[in-house]
């Protein structure tokens, strides 16, 4: 998916648009204490919920409402519900909520998100899923007119990493000064090589 990630076209030309998506993501609803604020009240991030019908571990226990997979699926149709529909200050006065509070738990709604729903969570199934985000990327690539597939931005990176192996490389064995970095990648090399002295493992090998 970061192979979306361009500033210019596959023509070379510059985009004048933010092409790529973060991704990111918890299962079941650990997100609520992670994201779920920043998707309900903070800026707009269309969202993915996945849900599975039939689950592979059911738990009842007795006294509780509903099994913890019916927990987790309330969740999963309450969610997506919020995002769309929010909820207004007229609701929230309506329902006896401070006057000093209904601006902090007012919802604007109007928040996209896709709710996909498997019957159960298989080998195939899965990789349905993950055929449809494949081509979901490939066809963002075709309207934005760039090579959802090459990935020239992560070679600049090893390069810079192969001349950090190198100096690494010299200042451990022969001692050689670190230069040819910024300063601030400079001072980086020079205090792990201080911190770090590394641990020489002898490998014995059987005699035949």
């Amino acid at each position: 998916m970061e192979s979306n990630g361009k500033g210019v076209s596959i023509d070379g030309v510059p985009l004048n648009f933010e092409a790529g998506e973060i991704d990111f993501g918890e299962p079941g609803t650990n997100g609520q204490h992670s994201f779920y604020q920043l998707i309900h009240q903070g800026r707009v991030i269309p969202c993915d919920f996945i849900g599975i019908i039939k689950s592979q571990q059911p738990i009842y226990l007795q006294g509780e409402v509903v099994s913890n997979h019916d927990e987790l699926m309330s969740n999963f149709f309450a969610q997506p519900d919020a995002l769309a529909f929010g909820k207004t200050p007229e609701e929230l006065r309506n329902e006896k909520v401070s006057d000093h509070l209904i601006a902090h738990k007012t919802f604007s709604g109007n928040r996209p998100s896709l709710s996909i729903l498997l019957p159960s969570l298989t080998a195939y199934n899965a990789g349905q899923l993950l055929a449809m985000y494949e081509h979901r990327i490939a066809v963002e690539g075709f309207i934005w007119g760039i090579n959802s597939f090459d990935q020239w931005g992560v070679e600049l990176g090893k390069s810079l990493a192969s001349r950090v192996r190198a100096q690494l490389n010299l200042t451990r064995t022969e001692g050689k000064p670190v230069e040819g970095f910024n300063p601030s990648t400079t001072m980086l090399i020079k205090r792990y090589l201080k911190e770090n002295t590394p641990i020489t493992v002898d490998f014995l090998r059987s005699k035949s």
